[in-house]
Parts: C-alpha cells; structure tokens; sequence
C-alpha cells in the first residue's frame, strides 16, 4: 500500500479561497431582486399608476418540491369584446434576480384570458399576476409559492 503524500497548500492560496468563497456566499443574497426593485418594475409597467388588487384566479402550488418547474395556471373572467378586454398579464416573482417570469398578450378574438405555463423560482417567495385591460387599467393578485427541498416545507 503506497502512501500519498499531503499537499502543502500556501498561507495565501488558503486566504484567496476562503475569501473567494466567503464574497460569493455574499454576493448570492444580495442578486435578488429586492423590493425596492420590484416596486420599481410594477411602477414602470403601470407607468406609475399602481394596480388594484381583485380576485383572479391565479393556481401557483403552495409548496413546490422543485424550484426549477413551477407550474402556474391562470384564469380572468372577462368578456372578451372589443371594448373590453383584457390586453396583457405579466407573471413577476419578486425574489428570483430579475422578477419578470412571463409576458402575455391576449386579443378579443381568443375569447377567453387564460393560459399555463411553467416557470423557475430561486427561493420561497410571492408570484404576482398583473393584468392590463383594453382602457390601460391595471388589476393584480398575489401568491406564496413554497420552494422546499423534498418536499420538507421549510
């Protein structure tokens, strides 16, 4: 049986790797989108209008075991007419880095403003549904999504 000799690793290189590691554990957290920034981006998209919170039913899962596949599924009672309809939903997540998760546009001919799709969430955090109707009015919902590993629920 040989036996291997231990590498000698220098005072300095040992320095620049826990330092390296140290500044990437704190510039993780601080890549997140903040509130701050999140108020900003509902501003500019209602160009500072702000939303008014009404019920829609926004179906996001309350615990997801997996962060990378989240599926959210979304209906908007509407009538769907040429003169009033809803135009556009913005799904926005406010703890992954850039809170934009999707944009969709809807037309009167689609009868119906509904959709699903998946998306991708970093952390625990709120998922938010913005819609934008045909007369430039802005109407919101909200819900916490989970994001466990295994399912735990922490």
């Amino acid at each position: 049986m040989k036996i291997k000799k231990m590498a000698h690793i220098r005072r300095r290189d040992a320095m620049a790797i826990i330092l390296g590691t140290a500044g990437t554990f704190i510039m993780s957290s601080s890549v997140y989108a903040s509130k701050d920034n999140f108020t900003q981006r509902i501003n500019k998209i209602t160009n500072n209008k702000g939303a008014k919170e009404t019920e829609i039913f926004l179906d996001v899962p309350e615990i997801a075991e997996n962060g990378n596949q989240v599926k959210v599924n979304f209906e908007i009672e509407s009538p769907m007419s040429q003169n009033d309809y809803i135009k556009t939903v913005y799904i926005l997540a406010d703890g992954n880095p850039s809170p934009d998760v999707a944009k969709l546009s809807f037309s009167p001919e689609m009868g119906v403003c509904s959709a699903t799709t998946r998306m991708r969430l970093s952390k625990t955090q709120n998922v938010y549904l913005l819609a934008e109707n045909n007369n430039n009015q802005f109407f919101m919902t909200k819900s916490m999504v989970k994001v466990t590993i295994g399912g735990c629920g922490g």
